[in-house]
Parts: C-alpha cells; sequence; structure tokens
C-alpha cells in the first residue's frame, strides 16, 4: 500500500529551484528522491550524484524506466505545460513550480490534463508553507487583528537578469509580474481573498530588458480590502517584511527575520515565527503534496486556484496594455 512506504518522488530540471529542493528531500518526512531528469543531462547527472540517486536525459526516460509516485516539475515556464501533460496523461501526481505555464493557455492545458484523468496536480506556493505566513493566517482566521481592510505585499532587489530566462519573453512568457507576481498574488489571495480588479503600472527598465523589470499593483477583492503589490528586478527597499495586512483593529508584519502583530490602542507587539526559512518550506511543502497524494489532508492549491492565480496575473497584464483598471474574471476557456 501507498500509506506504507515512502513515496518516491522525481524531479525534472536540475536547475537552481530543483537544487534547493534536493537539499530538503532527505529530511522531508515518508518520501524519497529517487530520480532527476534534465535535458542538459550532465547537470542532472551531477546534481543526482549529490543525493544518490538516478538520472536521465529526459523526463519521457525517467518516466521509461523509473517507478515514481509523484513528481515535481522545476522546468522553465515554457515547457512546464508538455511536460506536466506526460505525466498526469500517466496518472502520476504532478507539483509543478511556479508560474504554472507560462501564459493562461497553458496553465489550462495543465489543469485539463488533470481534470480529465482525475489525477493530483499542484503549483508550489512555497510561501504559504512558510511558519511565519502560516502563523500570521491563523492570527488572521482568530479575528485577531479585525476585519481585514488592505494588504501590502512587496519582493524587490536588484537582481541581474540579462542572462537568466525569466527574462525571456520566449521561455517565461514575460518578465518580473508573471515570476515573482506568482508569488505575490498567490499571497494575497491567502490573506484577502478573490480578487476582483487590478491596476498596474510599469517602472523602468534599467537592465535594457525586452520585457518589464519593475511593476507596481493596485487590487480590490470581492470583500472590498485594498492590496498593493511591488514586484522589482532592479529596486531595492531597505524594508524589514514583504507582507503587511491592516484589519480594524490592528497591523500584522511577516518580515524576513521574524514577524508579529499589535493591536489597535495597545503598545505590546507580539511576535510570530522565526523568520524566512526557505528550505523549512520546501520540505513542508513535499510533505503536504505526499499527504495529499495519500488521501490524508485536502489539497491546498487545486488546479482550480492555480488558473485563478493565473488569471489574476493576465489581468495585471491587461491593465499594463491597456493603462487602467481592469477586471478579473476567472478564464472562460478552462474547465472551472
Amino acid at each position: 500500500m501507498i500509506s506504507q512506504r515512502p513515496l518516491a518522488w522525481g524531479i525534472v530540471g536540475a536547475g537552481p529551484m530543483a537544487q534547493s529542493y534536493v537539499q530538503v528531500f532527505a529530511s522531508c518526512r515518508g518520501v524519497r528522491l529517487v530520480a532527476i531528469s534534465d535535458t542538459h543531462e550532465l547537470a542532472a547527472r551531477r546534481l543526482a550524484k549529490t543525493v544518490g540517486c538516478a538520472s536521465f536525459g529526459s523526463h519521457r526516460a525517467m518516466a521509461a524506466e523509473m517507478h515514481v509516485d509523484a513528481v515535481l516539475v522545476c522546468t522553465p515556464p515554457d515547457i512546464q505545460a508538455a511536460v506536466c501533460g506526460d505525466w498526469l496523461q500517466d496518472g502520476i501526481p504532478v507539483l509543478c513550480e511556479t508560474p504554472f505555464g507560462a501564459d493562461i493557455e497553458q496553465a489550462h492545458a495543465i489543469a485539463e490534463a488533470a481534470r480529465r484523468t482525475g489525477t493530483l496536480v499542484s503549483m508550489a506556493s512555497t510561501y504559504r508553507f512558510v511558519e511565519d505566513v502560516q502563523e500570521a493566517k491563523r492570527v488572521v482566521h482568530e479575528g485577531c487583528i479585525g476585519e481585514i481592510q488592505w494588504c501590502d505585499i512587496g519582493f524587490t532587489a536588484c537582481v541581474d537578469m540579462r542572462n537568466r530566462w525569466p527574462a525571456s519573453a520566449l521561455v517565461s512568457g514575460d518578465g518580473v509580474l508573471r515570476d515573482r507576481g506568482a508569488h505575490a498574488f498567490d499571497l494575497m489571495r491567502y490573506f484577502i481573498g478573490p480578487l476582483t480588479s487590478v491596476q498596474a503600472v510599469e517602472g523602468p527598465r534599467p537592465q535594457g530588458l525586452s520585457v518589464e523589470e519593475t511593476v507596481y499593483c493596485v487590487v480590490r477583492s470581492q470583500s472590498g480590502a485594498l492590496g498593493q503589490i511591488d514586484l522589482s528586478w532592479g529596486l531595492h527597499k531597505s524594508t524589514a517584511d514583504y507582507l503587511m495586512v491592516g484589519g480594524t483593529q490592528g497591523t500584522l508584519t511577516v518580515e524576513w527575520q521574524g514577524s508579529g502583530y499589535q493591536r489597535a490602542g495597545i503598545s505590546i507587539w507580539v511576535p510570530l515565527g522565526k523568520g524566512y526559512d526557505m528550505l523549512q518550506a520546501l520540505c513542508r511543502q513535499v510533505e503536504h503534496m505526499s499527504e495529499a497524494i495519500r488521501g490524508t489532508v485536502p489539497l491546498c492549491v487545486t488546479w482550480e486556484d492555480a488558473l485563478l492565480l493565473v488569471s489574476d496575473i493576465e489581468g495585471a497584464y491587461r491593465s499594463l496594455r491597456e493603462q487602467r483598471w481592469e477586471m478579473i474574471e476567472p478564464y472562460e476557456g478552462g474547465p472551472i
């Protein structure tokens, strides 16, 4: 029985994200990493050697020779739909790294493959598994800061993107809005609920990229709460937090080094969590997906959730092009 043994996982892709995941598999409960594939076979072989698992020059070769219970897809966005589709067609559950395809049509293709085969697929929403974020969600759910009115999220840093695939429109679909925006919009939905409208404004392109480097977004949720999102590869903001949530009775901040909240009119600061730990979050994410595959917990992020998130980002891109507020609606071509 699958519930009585560790789940065998494979990884497709041997880039930086896959390398981070490889570090945590040894500490994750109930799983084992058995294979890594990459079209650059030497890269797959080198990474596999660090953990003593098999390596392959393609995901098809891995599927033909290895038994796996689940697959983690860490490829560039332009081939995510094809890779995920192949595994889902074989009935193998997939955890797909963001942004869940290079555009809405590719995201729909992944979702349709999961729906048609009845196989689990999830988008990697790593920040949802950060301890501080989970504690912040608990505080909000318990009403400690009252009814949520606004949320600020910022993922900004000075990063040279001139020779990296996230800055290639052919590979990633677009620029920083799709790359970092996937995590930002996911967190925004997580705290203020479904979004109804968005306005996005592009900033300068100091690196001279063919895609957007800095984007500022304002969103409104179904509940009426407002949010703002700062995304940049070329802007450094000296702030300790990456998430702030304001309610009618207080304010909560999630920071890189530690988090907490303060109720209105009370000077006491209540600490939460221990700061951002990416490897711990990745481990929790793999464990959660494994438990969902076993059927012991419901999947945290379904393909329906992923399609709605991609629709948010598509709305932001429409706003960039039209230079106006845009309504956000579920993708009409999808199965939801």
